[in-house]
């Protein structure tokens, strides 16, 4: 029987806290859990090995034990390890008790790792080694969801992407290729959406354990700005340039939408700051696509830059016969 160096196997040093300890056990239980790697037997292998490592370490008798086993086995190796090393002076005795060891809850799983166990357990009666059942005795073996044999039917963990669409995108809708490990999905991001939107596609996530139904895969949107158009809601706003004769004397002005241009008649001497309300011409709505919220238009006038000098007598005379001198 090989000895364990359980300190090697989490990579903490043997005077390691607590603390430490646990945080090592968690990024490495993270990195090879089965949700994390379906199907791979050695990932499954490491899995194991961080959870007896931690199981033997994390609890302050089986550590002052091992601890001691460890100091005796390396000085068995330092004396050049004449002959078989003494296990039966280590080995638990019926009437020790046993191990004791701790299943976690689906709640206590997702405290530790940040992540989801919703349903079912995880390792049977296997789960630990001859070493550690030599130096500590039989017992349950480490799990979680509350099963100790075999491996229970659960379902995949559903996964998050973020997704940025222009708002012509939002508008019209579009697709997307989504990439979650070796799997390549084309979702499709109804029009409507906005910044905040989440689109579910349903079994997209990670697989399930033993046959159990595969996670959801969640898009979360965020809908970039535009440089004519800004959003309220399923409404639009656009500044609307118009120069200072159509203003003063009235007329068409093209309108650009996400739907093509529109003409909008304005009345004669129409002021900057000016609205009109294009019905819909905004944002479809999310849930009832066919609805259309508005385009709210404010006139911006823009002033001649370079008049000729008829045009600026024109104008003097205009104003002598206003009154304005």
């Amino acid at each position: 029987m090989d000895f364990k160096n359980y300190y090697e196997i989490l990579g903490v040093s043997p005077d390691a806290d607590d603390k430490t300890i646990k945080k090592a056990y968690q990024k490495l239980a993270k990195k090879y859990h089965p949700d994390v790697n379906p199907g791979d037997k050695s990932a499954e292998g490491k899995f194991k090995e961080v959870s007896e490592a931690y199981q033997a370490i994390s609890d302050p008798e089986k550590r002052r034990k091992y601890d001691e086993l460890k100091q005796d086995y390396q000085q068995w190796q330092k004396r050049g390890g004449r002959g078989d090393f003494d296990w039966g002076r280590w080995q638990a005795h019926p009437g020790d008790g046993g191990y004791q060891t701790h299943t976690m809850s689906p709640e206590e799983f997702a405290e530790m790792f940040g992540g989801s166990a919703r349903s079912g357990g995880f390792y049977g009666s296997d789960g630990f080694s001859d070493f550690f059942s030599t130096l500590f005795g039989g017992g349950q073996s480490f799990g979680f969801g509350g099963s100790s044999t075999g491996v229970r039917s659960r379902g995949g963990q559903d996964l998050d992407v973020d997704v940025q669409v222009t708002l012509e995108e939002a508008y019209h809708g579009t697709k997307r290729v989504i990439r979650t490990g070796e799997k390549q999905i084309e979702a499709k991001i109804p029009k409507g959406v906005r910044t905040g939107s989440k689109v579910r596609l349903a079994g997209q996530g990670s697989p399930g354990i033993a046959g159990g139904p595969a996670g959801n895969l969640y898009l979360n949107i965020k809908v970039s700005d535009d440089s004519r158009f800004s959003r309220d809601g399923d409404d639009l706003k656009i500044m609307l340039s118009v120069d200072f004769y159509k203003a003063i004397l009235g007329g068409e002005v093209r309108v650009p939408t996400f739907g093509g241009e529109v003409l909008l008649k304005i009345p004669p001497l129409s002021q900057s700051g000016k609205k009109f309300r294009l019905k819909g011409k905004g944002m479809p709505k999310l849930e009832q696509p066919r609805q259309y919220g508005a385009l709210l238009a404010e006139l911006s006038i823009v002033l001649p830059d370079n008049l000729n000098p008829q045009e600026l007598a024109a104008l003097r005379e205009l104003a002598q016969k206003r009154g304005i001198t």
